[in-house]
């Protein structure tokens, strides 16, 4: 029989048949989709004729539709679905993967065809999207080693394999710990907890075969306890084992692990002709070099520390009040945060939480694309990998665009965090393809399940990434929705965000759980206004982050990260309560893969535009402007990569922006 993974998907708008697919079928089916696009390679390198946009870029463009089919599935269930056989599988294919890779940029007579081409550009009648294609393939070539001869060429091509393997290792580590470790909690534990939390309690010890309520290391679970526990002496034991995921010693410490890809990184980018991994992975993004990533953290560290320092002394008498004494620390810090915006807010999380039920905030999320976008969304019934997974139809004005999947829940199977990932990308070449979009959240299970409102802005956020995967409108795979500059990335989806505070918005879909009355205004002016609360906080624990990530990658790599953690965080004047969002062993976003690796600043960078882009449309009609909403889909969401990020920005906004919206949005703007 033939492997499902390599069949023709006769399936609803080709989604995989997930219902046929078994984890045997993942390496035989692997093997023979590198086999066949092996071959599709070679027959581009060794094309007798004169190489041209057609038969050398267009030929690379072309998808080896097997791949394409085995990787995404593979991938979309290793990340949100494990299990022992797919972790096992994770760690052969990663360097597989690594070295069929390697071997298309190191393919010296695929590199001279694609000179050949970039070479004669300027006599190319090249569209603006075609000649952006082809600088982007000629660039990618040269920074994956394909200039470099002999040792240096071979040793390239062994860092890579080893940088996948040590990538696939440090996520499964993460994973490990976080699944391994539970608390259980008894009914004297319980006491003081909102009910949600014990409901949610209850459901994670049920997950973990417990005989009661447990607390997990999944942040939907831990953080409502550290938020809400009488208990610090649980407190204390609950964030320990939250921070020292990946740094317990044994089999699962990935401390070793991130001083070895923080050397063969820094190793890649000299082989390369780099001072150092910062300035060749910034080159080609939004900020260009570690300067001005730095100096945008600066500007923003500084009034964030500020207002962090002013918060702790608050919380700290607070907690004197209560009797306990001594110098606040990081398992106290959201206990008391959460009392004293219960007292200078009167807004109570457990109280607020049942407004925001999941369903109805997927439908606000839904609302929102429908207003500015004119996108309706249908649900369909469809096997997928996973029962808590759903699936929309996305359409607009009856056509086809794009099927929506939405995997929302935390559970033992799926890595932590928030993502959104494309099982297939839209390209109008060879022929025209719908993306098939998927968003993964870590949401606390429950009937009815219930966000906190950070859940629902990562609910809003992630979306923000759909959309634009949804509304991408070129021609070339490559240059499809997300595929931009890393620091511009998080600008749809952290611009998204910013509807789920339109008042209106929350009017209609911040209904009770049990009565269905809409919120009521005095709360939703609470919520509204609390909007900044905490956020030094917030800001000094990201940013502290982004220092780390950049600082580790601008100069000699460390040769022990950690002691390079500690002296960033002395010298930056780290609060004594306050931690990094991802201390080095956990930082999956720098160490499982380079995505963010010297990059993490990202988030804020492109905050600088979201918080500029949404002065946008409040300058004009409202958050539901039909001409802004017009012009974002036509100069961002729609456009991919297919031009240069501040070009799209510029096109959309007239200008580029400064930090004063972002300071202003996150209340750091000196009064």
């Amino acid at each position: 029989m033939t492997n499902p993974l390599l069949a023709d998907w006769q399936t609803p708008f080709g989604i995989a048949p997930f219902d046929q697919i078994s984890d045997d079928d993942f390496a035989p089916a692997l093997e023979q989709a590198l086999a066949a696009h092996g071959a599709q390679i070679e027959a581009i390198a060794q094309n007798p004729d004169t190489p041209t946009f057609a038969n050398v870029v267009e030929a690379l463009e072309t998808p080896c539709q097997p791949l394409e089919q085995v990787l995404s599935v593979f991938f979309s269930v290793a990340g949100a679905d494990s299990n022992p056989k797919r972790e096992a599988l994770q760690r052969e294919f990663s360097p597989k993967l690594a070295a069929h890779f390697s071997a298309i940029t190191a393919n010296k007579a695929l590199y001279a065809r694609v000179k050949a081409v970039w070479d004669q550009r300027e006599d190319l009648d090249l569209t603006q999207e075609q000649a952006r294609v082809l600088m982007l393939t000629h660039r990618g070539f040269l920074r994956g080693g394909a200039a470099l001869e002999g040792a240096e060429d071979t040793r390239m091509q062994e860092i890579k394999s080893r940088l996948a393997t040590l990538g696939t290792n440090f996520t499964q580590n993460l994973l490990a710990d976080e699944r391994d470790w539970h608390m259980e909690l008894s009914d004297a534990d319980l006491q003081g907890l909102p009910e949600f939390v014990v409901r949610n309690a209850r459901a994670a010890g049920k997950e973990k075969g417990a005989d009661g309520p447990v607390v997990t290391l999944a942040r939907s679970i831990v953080t409502p306890f550290l938020q809400f526990s009488p208990r610090r002496d649980l407190r204390e034991k609950a964030f320990r084992a939250w921070a020292a995921r990946g740094a317990n010693g044994g089999e699962h410490d990935n401390r070793a692990i991130a001083a070895e890809i923080l050397s063969l990184r820094e190793e890649r980018a000299k082989l390369l002709g780099y001072e150092n991994f910062a300035a060749y992975k910034l080159e080609t993004e939004m900020a260009k070099t570690p300067e001005a990533v730095r100096g945008l953290l600066m500007d923003v560290w500084g009034p964030a520390k500020a207002q962090a320092d002013k918060d702790a002394e608050v919380l700290t008498d607070m907690m004197h009040e209560d009797g306990i004494n001594g110098d606040l620390a990081p398992w106290d810090w959201h206990y008391y945060a959460e009392k004293r915006r219960k007292i200078e807010h009167d807004l109570d999380e457990a109280e607020l939480k049942p407004y925001l039920q999941l369903d109805r905030m997927i439908e606000a999320a839904f609302a929102c694309a429908n207003r500015l976008f004119g996108l309706d969304f249908a649900p369909l019934d469809v096997p997928l990998y996973h029962e808590d997974c759903r699936a929309w139809e996305v359409t607009r004005d009856g056509k086809h665009l794009a099927v929506f999947i939405g995997d929302y829940f935390a559970r033992g199977s799926k890595r932590s965090g928030a993502w959104c990932s494309a099982m297939r990308a839209q390209a109008k070449f060879p022929e025209a393809q719908t993306p098939i979009v998927v968003n993964v959240c870590n949401f606390a299970n429950g009937d009815p399940a219930l966000l906190s409102y950070d859940d629902a802005r990562t609910l809003f956020h992630e979306f923000g990434h759909a959309l634009h995967q949804i509304l991408s409108d070129v021609t070339y795979e490559s240059v499809s929705g997300t595929s931009v500059a890393r620091d511009f990335v998080e600008l749809p989806s952290q611009l998204y965000e910013h509807w789920l505070e339109v008042p209106e918005v929350l009017q209609e879909f911040a209904t009770h759980a049990e009565t269905g009355a809409a919120m009521p205004k005095a709360m939703l002016d609470k919520v509204l206004g609390a909007a900044t609360f905490n956020m030094g906080f917030q800001t000094v624990e990201y940013v502290a982050s982004a220092l780390v990530d950049l600082e580790f990658h601008d100069g000699a790599a460390p040769a022990d990260p950690m002691a390079k953690q500690a002296e960033i965080l002395e010298r930056i004047g780290m609060p004594g309560a306050i931690v990094m969002r991802h201390a080095t062993p956990q930082f999956a976003h720098v160490f499982s893969g380079d995505g963010y690796s010297s990059g993490y600043y990202s988030y804020m960078w492109s905050e600088v535009m979201d918080a500029d882009a949404f002065a946008a449309f409040e300058e004009a009609g409202g958050a539901f402007d039909p001409e802004r909403a017009e012009a974002l889909e036509t100069h961002i969401l729609s456009k991919g990569g297919s031009q240069d990020a501040a070009a799209l920005y510029t096109a959309f906004r007239g200008r580029l922006p400064g930090v004063e919206a972002l300071l202003k949005g996150r209340g750091l703007a000196a009064e």
